[in-house]
């Protein structure tokens, strides 16, 4: 280590993920100094192991199953398998080229931040902070984006596991999987596993999958797992251990409606929570207390010390790139401009590429129905839609609520092909404050997956008569 000279700024920013860049390219739009410390790479958690990897193995399953679907159009092709290390070589390469699309140094650079790729940041008060390098930076606010990671359950063997950022590490593609967690990522992963042909078993102590979704959208995506030969057990009492066995492979035990059952697989996937990734930085030395593995923040994105700001997975809200994103660029101009910005989070889309795709945005219905039980909701299943017809996709449904008078969109919800991209699309004329009426005008491309919506909204719109005629 080597100890240089304290360097001021008119903002630290701790990590070069999402918030990070967002934050520090803003602060520096509105004039001020400021400099990034991030301990690794630039491009965050989900450009280098989380979402981009992900989709891009997504991809690779969708691309297996289109394979073993082509003889129905005359398409004679041999039975498809993955090569396991080509296909890891594959992501590895896209996480590159989105890094290099992003460039994210060159952009610091040309906007005058400076950048240190120099090992954890920790704070020494609540205006210093000192790299593993010995660099030491001070700041007139210092903002925290340093992400988050996965969380390992509390039992015994839990190392024996692998967390969903080190998949691709796997030696080889596993022939048993065990799944613990079926949330967003468990969910994606569960795809691509039995895409790929492995035989796929999840586990989730919630009574089911996606908990944090629509009800319907647990529903369409768990049958659709079931029929394509998933073993799901939700509502499990909790996981007890993992034994590494003789010939490597793993006995995992469960408890289930009271009963202790166990059964051994090749590979255990722990996909059970996501963290903020602040328990090593020092934050006593702040005056900032953790509270549930993240910095509580106000609405301004301020923590305690009024100086000190969490964006993104930090501050534990909404543990999404698209909110990450926003929130930095907020909490940078409250930071630099003494402003108050806050940012909705009640539009922001959010889904998962399995098979078939879902999507959310805004209130689930339960919450729609708690806040006003006479909103309406309309329901179209796919297969009335051509476009899903004519590609053989004709799984899903696009649900939209609205309020009592049609006036306002409060959520949509979907289950199918392009699913996250026909909630966006809702979403657009969610913040448009776009009503159905409106909406249900829309001339939409034929045959396309978005003119769903256009049914939807006139489904919305149509009396009780003609509701239950087009059901």
């Amino acid at each position: 280590m080597h100890q240089v000279a304290v360097k001021h700024y008119d903002l630290i920013v701790i990590g070069a993920g999402p918030a990070g860049t967002a934050a520090a390219l803003r602060a520096a739009e509105l004039g001020a100094t400021v400099v990034v410390a991030e301990a690794d790479r630039t491009g965050g958690t989900c450009v280098n192991s989380g979402c981009v990897p992900t989709r891009v193995l997504a991809k690779a399953a969708r691309l297996i199953r289109e394979v073993r679907t082509a003889d129905a159009y005359g398409i004679a092709v041999a039975a498809p398998h993955i090569d396991w290390e080509t296909t890891v070589k594959r992501v590895l390469e896209r996480v590159d080229r989105v890094r290099s699309i992003k460039r994210e140094a060159e952009r610091f650079s040309e906007a005058g931040i400076d950048l240190h790729l120099e090992g954890r940041a920790r704070f020494v008060d609540a205006s210093t902070v000192v790299l593993d390098s010995g660099r030491r930076l001070s700041g007139t606010s210092i903002m925290v984006c340093v992400g988050g990671h996965s969380r390992r359950l509390p039992i015994p063997g839990a190392e024996l596991a692998t967390v969903p950022e080190h998949v691709l590490s796997l030696p080889s593609q596993p022939k048993r999987v065990a799944i613990i967690g079926a949330g967003n990522t468990g969910a994606q992963l569960v795809t691509v596993f039995n895409a790929f042909g492995s035989a796929v078993t999840v586990f989730d102590v919630a009574p089911r999958i996606l908990v944090a979704s629509d009800p319907s959208i647990s529903e369409g995506v768990a049958a659709a797992f079931i029929e394509q030969g998933v073993n799901v057990h939700t509502g499990i009492d909790g996981v007890e251990s993992l034994t590494k066995n003789d010939d490597g492979a793993i006995t995992l035990a469960w408890r289930e409606r009271g009963k202790t059952r166990s059964d051994v697989f090749d590979a255990v996937i722990m996909a059970t929570g996501w963290p903020a990734d602040v328990s090593d930085l020092g934050l006593e030395n702040a005056g900032i207390a953790i509270e549930r593995s993240a910095i509580p923040v106000d609405a301004n994105f301020r923590s305690i010390v009024s100086n000190i700001f969490a964006v993104g997975d930090a501050n534990g809200r909404d543990m999404l790139v698209q909110a990450a994103q926003f929130e930095g660029e907020a909490a940078a101009e409250n930071a630099v401009l003494g402003a108050n910005r806050r940012t909705p989070h009640h539009l922001l889309p959010a889904g998962g590429f399995t098979d078939p795709d879902y999507a959310g945005v805004g209130f689930t219905e339960e919450q729609a129905r708690e806040r006003d039980a006479q909103c309406v909701v309309a329901v179209v299943p796919y297969a009335a839609l051509d476009r899903a017809v004519i590609d053989d996709r004709e799984r899903g449904f696009l649900k939209l609520i609205a309020d009592r008078r049609r006036e306002l969109i409060l959520g949509a919800h979907a289950v199918g092909e392009n699913a996250v991209e026909v909630v966006q699309s809702v979403t657009t004329a969610m913040a448009a404050g776009i009503d159905v009426a409106t909406l249900a005008k829309v001339k939409f491309a034929y045959p396309s997956y978005s003119a769903i919506i256009g049914l939807a909204a006139r489904r919305l719109l149509a009396e009780p008569e003609r509701a239950a005629l087009l059901e």
